[in-house]
This record gives C-alpha cells, structure tokens and sequence, in this order.
C-alpha cells in the first residue's frame, strides 16, 4: 500500500495563495464597479471572475503539489483548462449577484448552489486531469456530499456577508479580509475534503494510493468540523436574509397602508388627509423662498343630478375620467386632490395669478366636453375658486376657505366659470359669524350666558306688571352679546335647543327667588325659538322644572312669535292648550308681521298679544299707523287678551297707545333691559 503524504509548507501555501487572490478578487470588484463607466461594466466583471477564478484554480492545483504523488503522475492539459473554466464562469455569477441592488431570498439560494457546484465541479475536473499510470481514482460518496456541502454553505456565506456589508466593505480592509477568509474556508475546505474522498487504485492489484490512518481520521475530523460549521454559519445567514426579507415586505405593507391613508379610494388621487401633510412641507418651503402658489377649489354643478338620474357607479366612472382629463393638463409642479364627493382641490406652485387664471379655463373647458359612460354622454360643468398665498391667507385652512368662498361666488355668478378671492364686507360678517357659531358650542358647557330683564308697565300707573327675560352672551374676548349677534348661528347648528332650556330653567329659579322674597314682578316672559316650540321633550321639561321648583306655573310666561305660531296652525293649538292647562300664561310676540293674523286669532288660546314694534317707530297722531293700532287694540281686547306694545321710545307713542286703549308698554322709553340687581332701582325710578 502507498501512502499519500502533505508538505504542510505548500498546504500553508496555498491557504495563502486562496487568501490572497480572494481578497485581490473582491478588492478589484469593488474598486472598478464603483468607479467604471456602465459601459465597462461587463468588462469589468469579466477581469474580476478571472481573478476570482483564479484564485479557486490556483488553491487546487498548489493543493495538489502539496501531495507527494507517485513519479508517474500527470495532468491533462484539456481538462486542466476545462477546470479553470468551470471556475471562471462561477466566479462571475458570484461577482454579478453581488453587484445587483438586491439579494432576495431565493436568488441567495440559487448562487450558493450555482457557486458551490462551481467550485466542486473545478476541483473535480481537476482531479479527472490527473493521470496515475497503472491506477484509477474512486471516491467515498459521504465525503464527496460534505465536500459539495461546504462549497455551497461557504458560498452562500461568503455572498451574504458581502452583500449586507458591500458599503462599508469599500471602506474597510477587515470586512474584505473577512469575506475573503470565508472563501478562502470555502475553497481549502471543498479541495481537501475532495482530497479526502479520494483514493488511488491500482488496475492490476490491490495496491492503492491512499493517506495513513492517522491522517485520514484527522482530516475527517476537520472535514466534518469544517461543514458543521459552514452549514450552520450558511443557515444563521439563510434565517437572517429571510427575516430580512420579511422585515423588508412588512415594511412594504406598512408604506402601502399609509399611502392607502392618505389617497381617495375612488380616483387615487391623494385626500384632505394627504393635505395637511403636504402643506406642512409647502408652506416651510416657500416660507424661506417667497414664491407663490395658488389654490384652485374646483366643484362640479349640479353633480347630484348625475347621480339621481344616472346612478351612483356612473357618477364614480364621471369623477375618475374627470380626474384623469385633468391630470393631462398639469405639470411637475401642480398636486390635485380630491377633497370631497365632486371636489377637488389643485394646488400650484410657483405661479402667478394670470397662469392660474389660464389653467382654470383650461380646466372649465375640459369639464365641458362630453362625458362617454356605459354608452351614455353626459355633459356637465363645473365652478372653480382661487385663492392666493400669501394675499388670501398664509395657513392651509385660510386658503382653503378663502377658495371654497370663491367657487361659491363663481357658482352665485351663473356657474361655469371661474372667481379669485375678494374680501368684502359679508365676507368678513360671515366669517366672524363662523368662529362666533365656534365659541357657541365652548359657551353652552362653560356656562357663559346669563339673563337680563326688560319690565313691562301699566299704561295708566306705570307700575311693572311682568318683565320679559332676554339671553345675553358674556364672551370671554369680546364682552357681553346680544342675542342678534348669535341666535341665528345657534339656530343652525340646533345649540338654541339647549339655551332654550337654560334660560327656560334660570326663570323657574328666579321665580322660585322672587316668590319666596315677596316680590311681585311676575310674570316672567320667555320666547321659544320655532325649533324648540315643536321640541319633543318640550312639555316633559316644563313638567320637571315646574316639579322641582315649586312655582306658581302662572308666574311664567312663553312667547312664540307669530311666525312660528303661523307655521303649523293645527300642532300650535295643541301646543299652546297643552301648556295652559299646566297653567302657564300664552302670549304672541311680533304680532302683525305674520300672515293671516286675525282668520287665526280667534283660536289661538294666548293671554296676551303684543304689538311689534315696526307698528310703534313711526306712529303720530291721525297717521296710518295710529290707525291700524286702534284696529289691533280694539279687536284684541273684545278677544279677552291683554295688549303689550313694543318698542315704546318717546312720550308721545306712550301717549297715543295709553289712549287707543293699550294696557302694557314696554320700551327703552321706560327701562331698558337691566340685570336683575337692577330691576328694583328702575321699577322705583319709574314710579317715582
């Protein structure tokens, strides 16, 4: 038997020669790909699996000097080359997966296992190219599957390490020196592994070229070492590159979702959402650079028609075609949004007002042209608002209103066109209105509203005879409001439900007061909206407050005007003898400002009728006025009712009404409404 010696020199040597040629290899790689033109790329990458390449065929064929082989041994020159091939052409696969803006997790896989049967396949064809006269070469197949296994472990590592640390290895020579030691482990594992697999036979005899016992089981043990290692290091990199991969599409899914946040479900076009957003980049931007931009508030007319007689699916189809036909008319620096049902918003940056003035048009004219849905044209138009930054606002809520506003004018104008922003003086009211309506909904539950009493007096001795309780408003900014300023805003918005109640409740308890302190200035009128005069809950809290108070119900009083009497004449007498069968005195406020006043009259179960004031500013004696006043006094007091007149403001109207009959007056002649620490110091003013 022959045994197969190492000179432990040459293996050292070409351990080294791997070592080195590798990181040459990867060197070269990373230099040349990072500096070379793309038209060089494939140039490159063929010098660079040339060096790779011969760096695996070197090791091989060092390794195989290091053995002492019999004299009568050689190599193939054809498939010595064939071997370096073989090498060559893996070593650039590698080079190529490891340049790519990528790695997934099955293209990993696929260049370890391409990368490994590179490797295999050269160090294999290699041993084919020795000849032994007289003998022929077996192999174990176990080791020849560990050796394969660590050539495709070691690459697979080999890649990955590359791959996750390509930026900083330009930059450090022990990441380079890493990644080469892994091939190089790679390399020197699969030769001598192979090595160990093999044995020489001899044709003739029994006589065989084989390693001593003692070497044999050594580099069994580093063999097997080796691929644990290797295989356990190529799945750790396996199960990282897949979390990895996982991270990476959960990140995707998050970006997804996001993006689905911030973009309308219908024309995925980005939404009021995606705006604020936006604006916060746009106006930080522009702040610094003093540009102008433009928003252009666009809302289709009369859409809904669309909807109601062509169906919904269709009016969807209108607004993603529409969305679509404007899309063509914008350039890099115009963002269109979809902000509602069929409004959308386009914001232009850089531009001045004539250009946005010329895209509105453009736009106008688009919407113009005939809509082709399910076979059916539709035509349509739309009204367009512009507002200006910084001129119309310097906030994203500023222009935007300011924009909506001038759509609204575009569409007050005859629709179909297009209206910048003006401010004007209704414009302003309805803007203070808007943030007055705001601090409402703030005043309701801090309790900011308290009541004033305006007397009303007897005609003949000017004694009070009841006063009536007005709302007033003590805003923390700008001081005590009247009612004229913020009813109608509290109508709106249905807050005039709760007011009603409060003041409705803050009379019981100043009659429960005043019963208690013996003083009579009953009764205590309070007007009911139209709102709350149909509310549901109206008699059930009448009720509870007439309970939980303790008062006389005919000390209070509640006023409806004549208008709301009017609204639904039939539901208004129900109303009104429900509440004075709980005994609470009716009275008609604004009376003569409604409309047939006197064919209702006689029904209406009311205890009182006031007079409106419009009756009382211009009256004179033998005027019209004064004429169809004594026609209201007269046919009220033959209806068993009590007359009040408003607005009394001069002597002389005091004096004409006190004698056409009017029993009560009320008027800033004789108090103006006063807080009730008042009430007693102007009830004794007048009679004094």
């Amino acid at each position: 038997m022959i045994h197969v010696h190492y000179d432990i020199n040459l293996v050292i040597g070409s351990i080294f020669v791997a070592l080195l040629t590798c990181y040459f290899a990867i060197s070269i790689e990373q230099l040349l790909f990072r500096n070379a033109p793309p038209r060089f790329e494939k140039l490159v990458l063929a010098a660079s699996g040339a060096i790779l390449g011969l760096s695996i065929w070197a090791m091989h064929f060092v390794g195989m000097s290091a053995s002492h082989m019999p004299a009568n041994a050689y190599f193939s020159t054809g498939l010595t080359v064939a071997s370096y091939v073989i090498a060559f052409i893996a070593s650039i696969f590698a080079i190529w997966l490891t340049t790519r803006p990528t790695l997934p997790f099955a293209r990993l896989i696929l260049g370890a296992v391409l990368m490994g049967l590179g490797i295999a396949g050269m160090h294999y064809t290699g041993m084919m190219s020795m000849v032994v006269q007289g003998h022929i070469i077996r192999y174990d197949s176990l080791l020849v599957i560990c050796s394969i296994l660590i050539a495709i472990s070691g690459s697979g590592l080999a890649f990955w390490m590359l791959f996750k640390n390509r930026e900083l290895a330009r930059r450090s020579i022990w990441v380079k020196a890493s990644v080469a030691l892994m091939l190089t482990l790679t390399i020197v594992g699969m030769h001598y592994t192979g090595m160990a697999a093999s044995s020489f036979h001899s044709i003739g005899g029994h006589d065989m070229v084989e390693m001593t016992m003692l070497e044999r089981e050594l580099l069994i043990t580093v063999v097997f070492t080796t691929c644990l290692v290797l295989v356990a290091g190529f799945s750790v990199a396996m199960l990282e590159q897949r979390l990895e991969q996982r991270s990476r599409q959960l990140a995707q899914a998050n970006k997804e979702l996001a993006n689905q946040a911030v973009l309308d479900n219908l024309t995925k076009l980005p939404n009021r959402l995606y705006l604020s957003e936006y604006a916060h980049f746009l106006f930080n931007d522009h702040q610094y650079r003093n540009a102008q931009f433009a928003f252009l508030y666009i809302d289709l007319d009369r859409f809904k028609a669309v909807n109601d007689v062509f169906g919904h699916h269709v009016g969807d189809q209108l607004l993603i075609q529409l969305a679509n036909r404007i899309h063509t008319l914008l350039n890099d620096q115009s963002k269109l949004l979809r902000i509602g049902g069929d409004e959308f918003l386009l914001i232009m940056e850089n531009v001045m007002p004539e250009e946005a003035a010329k895209l509105a048009e453009d736009i106008l004219h688009t919407i113009q042209e005939s809509f082709l849905i399910i076979g059916k044209s539709i035509n349509i138009s739309g009204s367009i608002g512009i507002s200006l930054f910084p001129e119309h606002g310097e906030n994203v809520q500023d222009l935007l209103i300011n924009a909506d506003a001038a759509m609204l004018a575009s569409k007050n104008q005859g629709r179909n066109t297009y209206s910048f922003f003006n401010f004007s003086e209704e414009e302003k009211e309805s803007r203070s209105q808007s943030e007055l309506i705001n601090d409402l909904y703030k005043a309701v539950d801090a309790h900011q509203f308290e009541l004033y009493y305006q007397p009303k007096f007897r005609a003949d001795n000017l004694e009070i005879c009841g006063v009536e309780a007005l709302i007033r408003w003590q805003h923390p900014t700008l001081g005590l409001l009247s009612p004229i300023m913020f009813i109608k805003g509290a109508e709106k918005t249905g807050l005039i439900i709760p007011m009603g109640y409060w003041a409705l409740e803050e009379a019981c308890r100043q009659i429960q007061e005043w019963e208690q302190q013996g003083k009579n200035y009953f009764p205590i009128a309070v007007n009911l909206s139209a709102v709350q005069f149909e509310h549901k809950n109206l008699f059930k809290n009448l009720e509870e407050l007439l309970a939980r108070y303790q008062i006389n119900p005919k000390h209070l009083m509640i006023e409806i005007t004549e208008s709301t009497a009017m609204h639904h004449i039939d539901s208004t007498i129900r109303t009104l003898e429900h509440l004075r069968d709980m005994g609470i005195q009716l009275a008609i406020d604004d009376f003569g400002t409604g409309h047939s006043s006197f064919l209702y009259l006689k029904n209406l179960p009311v205890n009182e009728l006031k007079i409106d004031k419009e009756f009382i500013q211009g009256l004179i004696a033998d005027s019209k006025e004064e004429m169809i006043l004594e026609s209201i006094i007269h046919l009220a007091i033959k209806l068993g009712l009590k007359v009040t007149a408003e607005g009394v403001e001069t002597q002389s109207q005091a004096d004409i009404l006190a004698r056409l009959g009017c029993e009560q007056l009320q008027g800033y002649l004789l108090s103006r409404p006063v807080h009730v620490q008042e009430l007693r110091a102007t009830a004794t003013a007048i009679a004094s």
